[in-house]
């Protein structure tokens, strides 16, 4: 037994886990026995245990039970096993046909879109007989610019402005600053004193 708490609180989620692992892997293990029984009987409900099967394998390897590839292994077999099976004959009863009896084909009515129509259409007439003060509605005018017309648009070169600098006397300068690797400061001009 363990003595360190983190270890003791990992058994117990691992026994946890395993537990609830079993249910899916056992799940799977009795879809699949069952879809494979039914495959050897030739029974007609074996579609419904091979989806079921599948469905199993897949909830498995969703929760990371058995590992995808296994889980894809597994359920091609099954199909596989499934297209050799040879289906048992089901005798079916011969089907009584009744004789058709041709209808006299009767006076078409109007089609419902015609008569929603009218419907719409008469409400509009009675309004226009009302007068009405609507504002004004000005017409668009056909802009000079289409889309197919636009001409391609330029590239704007842009220009460095020259950087200002302060001097000590507190007019400004125009100067070009020279690029320096970052975190370096440019050597100075003037030799150290004292020194020559």
């Amino acid at each position: 037994m363990a003595n360190i708490k983190s270890q003791i609180k990992r058994n117990r989620q691992n026994d946890k886990k395993r537990l609830r692992n079993r249910v899916y892997r056992g799940e799977a293990r009795i879809a699949v026995k069952n879809a494979r029984t039914t495959f050897e009987e030739g029974a007609p409900e074996s579609k419904a245990a091979l989806l079921q099967a599948i469905s199993a394998l897949d909830k498995a390897a969703e929760q990371g039970v058995i590992h995808t590839n296994n889980a894809a292994r597994r359920k091609s077999r099954l199909v596989k096993a499934f297209a050799k099976m040879v289906p048992v004959q089901v005798v079916a009863e011969p089907a009584v046909v009744e004789p058709v009896l041709e209808a006299v084909p009767a006076k078409k009515k109007a089609a419902p879109r015609r008569a929603f129509a009218r419907k719409v259409a008469e409400p509009k007439t009675e309004t226009a007989a009302e007068p009405k003060t609507e504002p004004k509605k000005t017409t668009k005018r056909s802009s000079p610019k289409k889309t197919a017309a636009k001409k391609p648009a330029v590239k704007k070169t842009e220009t460095k402005k020259p950087e200002t600098t302060s001097s000590p006397k507190g007019k400004k300068s125009t100067a070009t600053r020279t690029s320096s690797p970052k975190g370096k400061k440019p050597a100075a001009t003037s030799s150290p004193k004292g020194k020559k």
